[in-house]
């Protein structure tokens, strides 16, 4: 027997109480959930914090009305149920996560929180024979259906078209400093970096196999190396940076594959052939890089890639001459 699993309900079997108080238990956390938005949100997106504190009181109006139900049907005690003591009932993601979820990501979550509240309520509604189960499901379904016009208005409210831009500006700028800058950072030390050692072992051996271990080695220590020294040198609390974890993922990864590309070929045991196309691959890395900066660092592309292109033919001959001597 799995734990946990025999103890939770099936939906068809709760009784109209059950039903309600399922209900009222959802508003409520829904609610808080909200909350927890719009404190993370208020910071940097004043006016979107806004829109969720509005979600967040039409969640307690409904929890009211629906309490105020239940004492004029049930009593004053509202039985124990929670959406994880239901079968088959929507999940929630853990508040905590939201630390790791941009603006657009929390609008997208919220949108589908009520969506799977709808959806849920209408399918019990469609599979309940009493009749007023039945109304009480289709009354649930219809009030989450209305919590996405609510939230319509209530951006028409607190976001105009200024709010917005400003909150795009801000998500943009905080997209960049967390990930794309220290990404870029570790492509470019894995690209350029590892090219010494890689050429210097592929023209010093000629042996493929050999080159790929050592440009392995390399990507991967170098990745590891960015890592740490990226989530370490700051924690983004006055920078505004961002999650340092977040930030060292980035450039730890970006790392890694900047080295494997051109490390990669050497898998092709025809040296000549590998090399070929591990050159291929730095012009793409080299290319990518300046395309990035261009695109995500507003510098001039033809700036960006005589810069890269300048200082990857440095390192790719510095380790050819090594090698070749």
């Amino acid at each position: 027997m799995i734990p946990g699993i025999a103890s939770r309900r099936r939906f068809r079997d709760l009784s109209e109480q059950e039903i309600l108080a399922l209900a009222i238990s959802s508003e409520e956390d829904d609610g808080r959930i909200y909350r927890s938005y719009a404190n993370h949100l208020r910071a940097d997106f004043p006016a979107s914090a806004a829109v969720f504190d509005g979600m967040a009181a039409e969640e307690d109006d409904h929890r009211r009305r629906l309490i105020e139900m239940h004492i004029s049907r049930f009593g004053d005690v509202i039985p124990l149920i929670r959406r994880e003591h239901v079968s088959g009932f929507y999940a929630r993601s853990p508040v905590w996560l939201i630390e790791n979820l941009g603006l657009e990501r929390i609008r997208e979550q919220a949108a589908q929180m009520e969506h799977d509240a709808e959806q849920f309520y209408l399918l019990a509604a469609s599979k309940t024979a009493d009749a007023g189960t039945r109304q009480l499901l289709g009354d649930l379904a219809a009030a989450e259906a209305g919590h996405a016009d609510t939230a319509e208005a209530l951006e028409t409210e607190h976001l105009g078209d200024a709010e917005k831009t400003a909150e795009e500006v801000a998500a943009h700028r905080q997209f960049v400093l967390t990930w794309v800058q220290p990404g870029l950072a570790g492509l470019m030390d894995g690209s350029v970096s590892t090219l010494a050692p890689i050429f210097a072992v592929a023209f010093a051996t000629q042996d493929t196999w050999t080159t790929f271990l050592v440009g392995l080695a390399a990507s991967v220590g170098a990745g590891i190396s960015m890592g740490f020294t990226e989530a370490a040198s700051d924690d983004g609390q006055l920078s505004g940076r961002g999650s340092p974890i977040k930030r060292g993922i980035a450039a730890g990864v970006m790392t890694t594959l900047g080295g494997l590309g051109h490390a990669m070929p050497y898998l092709i045991p025809e040296f000549w052939t590998a090399t070929i196309i591990a050159l291929v691959v730095v012009f793409v890395e080299l290319w990518a890089i300046a395309w990035i900066q261009n695109r995500y660092m507003n510098t001039p592309f033809m700036r960006a890639a005589f810069q890269v292109v300048l200082g990857g033919a440095l390192v790719f001959a510095a380790g050819a001459l090594i090698g070749s001597g």
